[in-house]
């Protein structure tokens, strides 16, 4: 099933995300938790509920070196479970402030997943670790490989944690393919888009249609599905010029893409 995740088309609203790719045919929609704010809990349910589309991610939670993550994961996890989430996205979190201590801020992570999972489980809902391009790591995600992703699995031993592959963020890794393997069921959301060169000043929006970039998108997705990897393909981009295209035009440009490069590799 092919979804689309609201970031990629950041302009519209979330009725008007609902609206569109229900137009277009598409199955799945990945939300983020501040489109949910902007029309509340209740009302995003119902919304989405009505529409028939499958909730593919709930982005985002995590941020486990920050001060006061605790309470805002298990309100995320929460809002996951009202909407039926398949999965909640965990972004780990950067270096602490006035801290250089990697090995000391993933032992952070590795804690505040573990605290969150039986919550989780509690309510029916899955985490799903990611791992972020290296670029990301002081600030935003100190796990940096599917690797290290999956040596928290392990450590957790949690069947409800598992990771979200995201082939902007894997696809430079030498054992990315080895590690996909690896993580045959524990593999909860497929994320595509590509990875563009020159990389833009804002690192962030360097995402781009699959086929834009330098990243074997179809490569991985082969690798998912001989993982086992039945689920979504959520297509989620990160890009100035995407977001100010017409909604209407970026989804022609999606599905054009997702025909050349996917069909016939994920189910």
């Amino acid at each position: 099933m092919l979804s689309v995740n609201v970031w990629t088309t950041r302009r519209w609203s979330l009725p008007e995300a609902v609206a569109g790719y229900v137009a277009r045919g598409i199955g799945g929609i990945g939300v983020w938790r501040e489109k949910v704010a902007e029309i509340g809990l209740d009302a995003a349910v119902k919304l989405i509920a009505d529409s028939g589309l499958t909730v593919t991610s709930l982005c985002r939670a995590g941020f486990f070196t920050g001060a006061s993550a605790a309470a805002d994961n298990q309100r995320a996890v929460d809002e996951a479970a009202a909407l039926g989430a398949r999965t909640l996205v965990l972004v780990a979190g950067g270096l602490p402030a006035g801290s250089k201590d990697l090995g000391a801020a993933r032992d952070m992570v590795l804690e505040g997943v573990a605290a969150l999972a039986p919550y989780a489980a509690s309510r029916g809902v899955g985490l799903s670790i990611e791992p972020l391009h290296p670029m990301f790591c002081a600030d935003r995600a100190v796990v940096s490989t599917l690797a290290q992703a999956l040596d928290m699995c392990d450590e957790i031993g949690a069947p409800n944690v598992g990771v979200c592959v995201d082939t902007y963020h894997v696809w430079w890794d030498p054992s990315v393919y080895e590690q996909i393997a690896r993580a045959a069921g524990r593999i909860q959301i497929f994320q595509v888009c590509d990875f563009l060169v020159p990389i833009p000043a804002e690192t962030l929006l360097g995402r781009g249609h699959v086929g834009d970039g330098v990243a074997d998108v179809p490569a991985l997705a082969r690798a998912v599905v001989s993982a086992g990897y039945d689920g979504p393909v959520e297509v989620e981009i990160f890009n100035s010029d995407v977001w100010d295209t017409p909604g209407d035009e970026t989804l022609r440009i999606l599905l054009d893409r997702h025909a050349r490069y996917l069909e016939g590799i994920i189910p």
